[in-house]
């Protein structure tokens, strides 16, 4: 046998082989289907009563929303739904739906395939006839057998049922989001006409919902995904000779209004949030009809609060700023708990897009963002008391130091950056600490250049901010707000400044039950985003009234205890925001327009202030009050310019009573700094990225120094001629000699004779105290201490003086009496003795 016939009767073999396996496969498997349980095709008739789920507020009390509350279902014959819906339905569920058996096989080996790759059940493949039967004669569950059943009970039902019945069943049995199914009441509910009286538009937004309820619907926050849909429907029926081309762009061009969603719902922004996160985890049918119960993170009468506020004040923010629409959040920052969120000023009003949830828009921050870029500052080394100029700046380096493009053709407009003042004023030098409170722009570009852009985003993404993803999109404008983030997000990184550094991420739901199983119980997920020294000198600067603006003065002491505060307005007057905090709660509000359009010109971040103090002081009326945690003090002696000096970057330090240099001895009432007056900019004394260490040896090296540089010169001639007493050289000379009068050997040597050690005193009597010292200066005062507690000082007779000890308090068996004597050079000494009282 040659070779060639060999090789055909080996294929011929195999070819048999394969084929036997197949037909003992099929007879296997359909002996193994024909054994399987199907329910009843006259149960077809039957419908079952799905379960709903319910969304609870923290409580677990008080019901916010019911997926199946007053279910609104119409049916209707297929005679009265428009042939165009039905053509739609049909042409993107189902376009082989009047020609197949019920199935679409090639559809079903696909998505085995693609389920068996994948290694999970996942595909659907689902003809209109399959639907009908998954939701009208078996059970929820995604199980082989329950799809196999599926498949079996289709090609039935095709033999029993006419093809218009499915069609007509399966339109007036889906579900259209919330309680609305069927095709007649969604026509209704949307377009406020009955489902034989549709565009065609209409018709593909009816065929486009069903998929995904939840995400598509019109009232949620993926209308572009919904219109995107709408015309996939469309190019389809344009596929399959439907519909002409003329009717296609026609339909596609077509703007279609949906009637506002009312319903029974409370907090619905937050519900619908609620809703679309359970339905991309759960599935939309668990979500529907699957009985959950929902235990969320609201407190209703913060919520109740919030949204009362935004009604009481809406209407004369529109009068007089036309800013048509207004959002807040509540988070409690020690778990992350969304307490209250108002996406706008009312969800069911059509004409500002109610329904759309701008808490969770991407708008751009303003000057709201400046507290992280100093946070950033700070923890390279910069001190609150750094001192920034305020001064006119130009920061491009396509321009010269005086605003003009280096390249006469370019557009100053577009190449040049010299940001502005509010106020159209440049005060000059200030610390960071003003800076801040007052929210001066120029200072803030400053900070965000000697910070890094690239550690200003990395501080946002720490505590939060997850919308700054191309750190190549950003320049020096990023710190005047120029980027983009959401309400919710900006709320809650403020939540690290709160928790002293402290990030929990932000959540709104605490339990899912699904009958007696726990599905999820979240718990809080704590880090240290941020060191905590960093976050108690931004709160301690957002809380200090002492440099808080004027206008947000009264606000803040409506709240009644300490408060942070932080405004923000876009430069294009598009948005306003307040942010704020105590250590229990940080609320973020905001005002603006829902199609980004400016508002009216020259407003500013305290147009929303007063709607967001109103809602605080109600706020905090029963929560426990916290103050904010101090800050670590300054360091004494670093550079100048980081304690607040700028008239120069050179400086030593002279003991007041002897004339001569300072040393580690000086005590600290003695210490003076003498500056070597010269005006620079910053960049003069430090380098950037090491604050603390040596200055730079040429400071023009720097891209910025000479834009600085020109403009802090600039300023100080003009403040010359109204200060000529200023002179920039020094002069007196440094001193050569250090201080003498404070040393090792200079301590006052004291020691206590009365009360005696181990004495037993009657604490309410008078105790008297006599010291003896010996110093070759006269005693200036005592410093006296009870137990560690001050007691007094005594500048009349440091040597002689009395106090009750019981008025003092904190007595115990044994108490011990410190007491510190200085001399009038301030040279110390300290003596302690113990008694005991009766």
């Amino acid at each position: 046998m040659t070779k060639r016939r060999i090789r055909k009767h080996h294929i011929r073999a195999g070819v048999l082989l394969g084929l036997s396996a197949t037909f003992i496969l099929i007879g296997l498997g359909s002996l193994w289907v024909a054994t399987l349980p199907m329910p009843d095709l006259n149960s077809f008739e039957t419908r079952k009563l799905s379960e709903s789920t319910k969304i609870y507020d923290r409580t677990g009390t008080i019901l916010l929303y019911d997926t199946g509350k007053n279910a609104k279902r119409t049916p209707v014959a297929l005679s009265e739904i428009s042939p165009l819906i039905q053509k739609a339905t049909i042409a993107i569920e189902d376009s082989d739906f009047y020609t197949n058996i019920g199935i679409e096989p090639m559809s079903i080996l696909r998505a085995v395939l693609a389920d068996i790759l994948s290694g999970g059940f996942e595909q659907g493949a689902s003809t209109i006839t399959q639907q009908v039967v998954k939701n009208s004669l078996l059970t929820k569950d995604k199980t082989i057998t329950r799809k196999i059943k599926e498949w079996v009970l289709a090609i039935k039902l095709t033999r029993v049922v006419s093809k218009d019945e499915i069609l007509e069943t399966y339109l007036n049995e889906t579900p259209y989001g919330g309680t609305i199914y069927s095709v007649e009441e969604a026509s209704r509910a949307f377009f406020g006409r009955s489902a034989k009286d549709v565009t065609l538009a209409q018709a593909a937004y009816l065929a486009a919902i069903p998929q995904a309820p939840t995400y598509y619907s019109p009232y949620g926050t993926h209308r572009e995904d919904l219109d995107k849909r709408k015309n996939l429907v469309l190019q389809r029926m344009k596929i399959l000779g439907e519909i002409t081309d003329e009717e296609y762009t026609k339909a596609v061009e077509e703007k279609v209004e949906f009637l506002s969603k009312n319903e029974g719902i409370r907090a619905p922004h937050f519900v619908m949030m609620v809703r679309d996160y359970l339905t991309q985890k759960y599935g939309e049918e668990k979500v529907t009809a699957g009985g959950l119960r929902v235990i969320t993170t609201l407190d209703y009468s913060l919520q109740e609060k919030a949204q009362g506020t935004i009604t009481k004040f809406s209407p004369s923010l529109e009068s007089n700023f036309n800013a048509s629409n207004t959002a807040m959040v509540a988070i409690d920052p020690k778990t992350g708990d969304i307490l209250a969120l108002v996406g706008s000023r009312d969800y069911f009003d059509p004409t500002i897009d109610g329904n759309f949830n701008v808490a969770l828009a991407k708008r751009q921050p303003g000057s709201t963002f400046k507290p992280f870029v100093y946070a950033g500052l700070f923890e390279k080394g910069y001190t609150p008391d750094t001192v920034l100029f305020d001064v006119e700046t130009e920061f491009s380096t396509l321009c010269t130091v005086e605003g003009k493009p280096k390249k006469p053709s370019d557009d100053p407009k577009k190449v040049c950056y010299s940001p502005e003042e509010y106020d159209g004023e440049f005060p000059g030098p200030m610390t960071v600490r003003t800076a801040l409170a007052h929210s001066r722009n120029v200072p803030a570009v400053k900070a965000l250049y000697l910070t890094g852009i690239n550690k200003a985003l990395q501080t946002a993404k720490d505590m939060g901010i997850t919308t700054f993803t191309d750190p190549d999109r950003y320049g020096l404008t990023l710190v005047l707000g120029g980027g983009e983030v959401s309400l919710l997000d900006l709320t809650s990184a403020y939540g690290v400044f709160a928790n002293d550094g402290i990030r929990n991420p932000y959540r709104f739901i605490l339990e899912v039950w699904d009958g007696e199983v726990a599905l999820e119980k979240t718990v809080t997920r704590p880090s240290q985003a941020m060191p905590s020294d960093i976050t108690r000198q931004i709160s301690d600067i957002l809380s200090d009234n002492s440099v808080r603006m004027n206008s947000l003065k009264p606000i803040a002491d409506s709240i009644g205890r300490q408060v942070a505060i932080k405004t923000g307005t876009t430069n294009d007057y598009r948005d306003v925001w307040t942010l704020g905090y105590t250590p229990n709660l940080v609320v973020g509000a905001w005002a603006g327009k829902n199609d980004n359009t400016p508002m009216q010109k020259n407003v500013a971040g305290l147009i929303i202030s007063p709607v967001w103090g109103a809602f605080m002081s109600e706020a905090v009326e029963d929560m426990p009050r916290e103050n904010f945690k101090a800050p670590p003090p300054p360091i004494a002696e670093n550079k100048p310019v980081l304690h607040g000096v700028w008239q120069g970057g050179v400086s030593y330090w002279i003991d007041t009573v002897s004339g001569k240099l300072a040393t580690e001895y000086t005590p600290i009432e003695t210490r003076k700094e003498v500056v070597t007056n010269s005006v620079h900019t910053i960049l003069h004394w430090l380098d950037k990225d090491d604050p603390n260490g040596p200055a730079p040896k040429n400071p023009a090296e720097d891209s910025q120094y000479e834009y600085w540089e020109y403009g802090v010169r600039k300023w100080f001639d003009t403040w010359k001629k109204s200060n000529p007493g200023f002179s920039e050289a020094s002069s007196t000379p440094m001193p050569t000699q250090k201080d003498d009068v404070h040393g090792p050997n200079t301590s006052v040597s004291v020691s206590i004779l009365s009360p005696a050690a181990t004495t037993t005193i009657d604490s309410h009597a008078l105790l008297n105290v006599r010291l003896r010292s010996t110093s070759s200066q006269r005693p200036l005062k005592t410093e006296v201490y009870l137990n560690g507690k001050y007691v007094l000082t005594a500048d009349k007779d440091p040597l002689n003086f009395s106090f009750v000890p019981h008025d003092v308090g904190g007595l115990g068996e044994k108490n011990t009496l410190l007491v510190k004597l200085f001399d009038v050079v301030y040279n110390k000494g300290e003596a302690a003795v113990e008694f005991q009282v009766k």
